[in-house]
């Protein structure tokens, strides 16, 4: 039989909690929607993450990574600054913007959640769960956003039912601390149609045992699965093998800088090896 390679969501902008920047939005990440194996797929992470290092040095601000290995810059425009810089270095690196490379978000809205509404404090705007939804909609529309995780508060239950059924059908809601990679709340989202995918670490619930379970009950209710580090990581490269063998078809671990990231991108490049013609590539197929 043939084995799932994992398509990689490169981190290559750090904000909110995790970087010095000026950005709201915790991670922009690129993911290669096109090519044939896993070991491409890294070249062509690697590719704009330097072109956006490149055009960092070229407006003189800071190539300092974050906790995740993205760069932290201070663009001076927020959010829509950083995704067009990912959306230039992506055409500079050589690749089709949309086609052969998209955009990821990781939001990490609960950080922004303060009595009832989401501040952003740095565009100086408060938003509700509606309007939440409805920018999103509008950056999805600019720019080639392929996914967007934690885009709500962990317990915005009906903000989630509303992303999911208004933006889900065309881009990948995933749930993160919403769900902390528990069955119970994953069963509930299932239930309610708060998602269409999950974010897997395995620290979080506490044993490989209950990660299976929640890989398993979501897939069985069609939803895809995001196999992830934590912030602070060490050079273990369990969740590569995890990620192919349990066959979650995505894997988020940080940049293409910082040994504790590069060493799982190392493995998953000996495991497409060591599965030679077994190994299947999705690219953005895999996604949601």
């Amino acid at each position: 039989g043939k084995a799932k390679e994992v398509t990689p969501l490169f981190n290559v902008i750090n904000g909110g909690l995790h970087g010095a920047s000026q950005l709201t939005i915790q991670e922009f990440m690129v993911i290669p929607a096109q090519t044939l194996s896993f070991e491409k797929a890294l070249g062509m992470g690697i590719s704009v993450y330097q072109a956006i290092r490149a055009d960092l040095v070229s407006r003189k601000l800071a190539v300092a990574v974050g906790d995740e290995g993205g760069f932290a810059p201070r663009v001076k425009n927020g959010n829509e600054e950083a995704l067009s810089l990912i959306s230039e270095a992506i055409s500079t690196a050589g690749y089709m913007l949309g086609r052969e490379v998209v955009i990821a978000l990781d939001v990490a809205a609960t950080e922004l959640f303060v009595n009832g509404k989401y501040v952003l404090a740095r565009e100086g705007r408060k938003l509700s769960s509606d309007e939440m939804v409805k920018w999103y909609g509008s950056l999805a529309k600019k720019y080639p956003i392929a996914s967007i995780e934690d885009g709500l508060a962990e317990n915005d239950w009906t903000g989630w039912k509303k992303i999911a059924s208004e933006l889900g059908k065309k881009i990948q809601i995933v749930g993160d601390d919403i769900f902390v990679t528990n069955v119970k709340f994953l069963e509930r989202g299932i239930k309610e149609k708060s998602a269409n995918a999950i974010l897997i670490k395995l620290n979080q619930i506490g044993t490989l045992t209950e990660t299976v379970k929640a890989v398993d009950i979501a897939h069985k209710a069609g939803w895809k699965t995001v196999i992830s580090h934590r912030s602070g990581e060490t050079e273990d490269t369990a969740i590569a093998h995890v990620a192919v063998g349990l066959a979650t078809g995505q894997i988020k671990t940080g940049s293409v800088s910082r040994t504790d990231r590069t060493a799982k991108y190392n493995e998953l490049i000996r495991i497409e090896e060591f599965l030679g013609k077994k190994a299947v590539f999705a690219g953005k197929n895999a996604l949601a």
